[in-house]
C-alpha cells in the first residue's frame, strides 16, 4: 500500500499482479490497483481529471490525461471517500506509476493532490519500489 497526502486530500493506491489478464510469453503484463481517496480536509472537492506517468522497467514513459477517473468526476465534502480500481498493461514484469489528480475546491480554486508513486511487480520478478 503507498499513500500520500497533499492539503488534506489522502491519497492510498494498493496494486495487484493479474495473472489470468497476462500473457507473459507475448511481453504483456496486467496489474489492477486499487486508489482511495479521502477528503481529510475542511473543504469541499471535485476530482476534475487526471494524469498519470507509468514507466516500464526498461525506462519506457508512457503518460496519460483525461477527465476525472473511471468515468467520474467525484465530489468530495470533509470526511467522504472515493474508491475505485483501474488497470494497467506493461510490455514488462515490473514497473512504477505516479501522478496526480487535478483538484477543484468550492471556491474556484484548484490545485494538484499527489497520486504516490506505486511499484507494479509481477510476482516472480524483482522489486522495482520498496
Amino acid at each position: 500500500m503507498y499513500k500520500a497526502v497533499t492539503r488534506g486530500i489522502s491519497v492510498t493506491v494498493t496494486p495487484r499482479y493479474l495473472p489470468e489478464e497476462s500473457s507473459p510469453e507475448d511481453g504483456r503484463y496486467f496489474f489492477a490497483y486499487t486508489v482511495e481517496i479521502i477528503n481529510t480536509g475542511l473543504e469541499r472537492v471535485q476530482l476534475k481529471a487526471r494524469y498519470w506517468r507509468i514507466t516500464d522497467e526498461r525506462g519506457n514513459v508512457q503518460e496519460v490525461r483525461g477527465a476525472g477517473v473511471v468515468g467520474e468526476q467525484p465530489i468530495l465534502g470533509p470526511g467522504e471517500s472515493f474508491s475505485y480500481t483501474s488497470g494497467c498493461p506493461l510490455p514488462t514484469p515490473s514497473g512504477t506509476m505516479q501522478g496526480n489528480y487535478l483538484m477543484e475546491a468550492v471556491d474556484g480554486e484548484t490545485f494538484d493532490a499527489e497520486i504516490p508513486a506505486f511499484s507494479l511487480d509481477q510476482p516472480d520478478s524483482r522489486k522495482t519500489l520498496h
